[in-house]
Formats: structure tokens, sequence, C-alpha cells
């Protein structure tokens, strides 16, 4: 389904029961992967790019039927920084996209070869989908910023950042735009109306704290922009407390959203000083029950959701196609 239209990917996400992948930086951790830089996970897009291939596969595997690629804090000042060029770092985005398809593409082969027919694969049966990360300006900061939102850029400012990298990422074959963790409405609005200026399939997924954005405003306020986007197929919410997610969806439904998604993360938290997490995971049946019955259509988790979390969010859709 490389270089979707718009109205095909918005039936998928139409039909709901898609399955999303899960913390892709968690699980590259958990594999041994050193992520201790400014980067974070997208270091590895020129170090180990086989690796980001692997993890990919784990969370296929475990019935995800879509990915998100490994470019949410891959940006040109980043790289810059790290002392990369620009055209060394659009050839990284791009390679972003080509791994996940390679996941994805093994994966179909693999269902092929065993007669699998998924209920959570996105589209046909057994196809997958690449969605091409596009992380907040504070993902570049590597300063917290976007779970504050309070960046001091205008909406054409914020434009002007995301336009060069939204490009690329465009044109690198993903079959849609993740927009995520945005903490705003000055962002929401900046990255939509580049979606829309590309004319490329995209989801918006904020976060949120409080039953508002990072930012304070309000979450209605954000989905109605995105909602009323051409380009836009689904909104929700993304790396956020799993109680986070219902107030959310119950916003989605007030502005009239229809194709609604959630990725939280696993409810631990982090704990800066010591730079470790702490508490337990708390993303269980109760929380997915309570999500399925507000109309969540895609559903899958942001960091320490690990490919266990998602195999069991696929076997839930699966139980629930088959009746159970």
């Amino acid at each position: 389904m490389s270089g979707s239209s718009v109205s095909a990917v918005r039936e998928v996400f139409a039909a709901g029961s898609i399955v999303l992948d899960g913390g892709l930086g968690t699980l590259l951790e958990q594999r041994g992967n050193d992520l201790r830089s400014e980067l974070w996970s997208a270091r590895l897009l020129a170090e180990r790019p086989e690796e980001i291939v692997a993890a990919h596969a784990e969370f296929f595997a475990a019935g995800a039927s879509v990915a998100i690629s490994c470019s949410y804090q891959a940006s040109f000042e980043g790289f810059e920084r790290a002392g990369v060029d620009a055209q060394e770092t659009e050839r990284l985005l791009r390679r972003s996209v080509a791994l996940a398809r390679e996941a994805a593409e093994a994966a179909e082969a693999a269902d092929a070869a065993d007669g699998a027919d998924s209920v959570s694969a996105a589209g046909a049966a057994g196809r997958r989908l690449v969605a091409a990360s596009v992380g907040p300006y504070g993902a570049m900061l590597a300063d917290g910023s976007e779970y504050r939102g309070d960046y001091g850029l205008s909406v054409r400012e914020l434009r002007m950042w995301h336009r060069r990298r939204m490009q690329v990422l465009a044109d690198s074959g993903a079959d849609l735009l993740a927009l995520e963790t945005i903490p705003s409405v000055a962002e929401t609005e900046a990255v939509v109306a580049e979606a829309d200026r590309l004319g490329i399939p995209a989801w918006v997924a904020v976060t949120a704290d409080g039953g508002r954005l990072r930012s304070g405003e309000a979450l209605e306020e954000a989905f109605a922009i995105a909602a009323s986007a051409p380009s836009v197929v689904a909104v929700g919410i993304n790396c956020s407390a799993p109680a986070e997610v219902l107030p959310a969806l119950e916003a989605a439904a007030r502005s009239g959203v229809r194709a609604v998604l959630a990725y939280p993360n696993s409810g631990e938290t982090w704990d800066a000083a010591a730079r470790r997490w702490s508490g337990e995971p708390r993303y269980g049946d109760a929380l997915l029950d309570t999500w399925l019955a507000a109309g969540v259509g895609a559903v899958g988790g942001c960091c320490r959701v690990t490919p266990d979390h998602i195999a069991h969010i696929s076997d839930e859709f699966t139980r629930r196609a088959a009746g159970g």
C-alpha cells in the first residue's frame, strides 16, 4: 500500500481493529542497544540498522499491523549536532522507512507461507502498513520540551521547521505519516497544514496530561483542527499515561472525530534524576475494554510497551472478531 491515497488509508482506519506497534526505543534497549544520546533510537539508523529491522519484526510477529518508523528523534538539526550533514540526514530519514518496510514485507511473506489471515492486519488480509514518525519540535531539543509544549514559536515558524523533514518522509514510500506526541494547538495546526500541503495521509496523536494537552490547552481544539484536515485519516493520543486515554477519546467524540487511535505509555513513571523507570505497568484488560467500548479503532503502545503487550491486544481483537 506504499504511496497510498488518503481515501484508501482513511477506509482502513475507519474499519478499525488495527493493532499498532509498541515502544520501539524500549525494545531496542531491551535488545542491548545503548540509546543514551540526544539522537536516542535514531542513532541506530546509521550504526545498527539491522537492529531496527529486528525490532520491527518482533512487533509484527506479536500481531502488529502497523510499524512506526525510527524517525521520531531524527531531524536535520539533531543530526547536524552529531556531525551528520544534510544529505546524509535525508538518506537516514529514508532509511527509517525502508527498514520498517523490509520488516513488513518479511512478515507478509511469512503470513503467506503459513496461510495466515490476520483479522488485525491493515488493509487486505496480512497487509502491513508503514507510518513514518514525525516527532514534535521538542524532540529535537532533547530536553523534554515535548512534554511542555512551551516552544514560543508561531505556527508559521513550526511549519518551516517541520517542512523539510516531512517532505523527505513523504517521498520515502511510507503509507502515511504519524504526526505524534504533539503537545500544543499551534504545533497541531503546523503539522496538519504541512501534511495537507504534501497531500499524504497522516494521523495526528497528541500527548496529554490532566485531560488537556501538555501545553494546558483543550484537547477538543487540537482534535477539531486535525479532524477538519483533508489529509488526516485518524486522530488520537500517544506517549501519555494510560489514564489519559479515555478523556482523550471523549474529547475526540465531542470534536466529531470518527477514526480514533490510542498508543499510550505503559503507565510506569520516568525518574529523570535517576534516569530510570519506576512503578508497575498499568496497561491491562480493563483499560483496553474501556477504550474499545469508547470507540477506539487502532490500539498500540509507546514507551515501555513491549511485544507481549501488543500480542495481548492482537489476541483481544482476534477474540472479539470471533465473537468471543
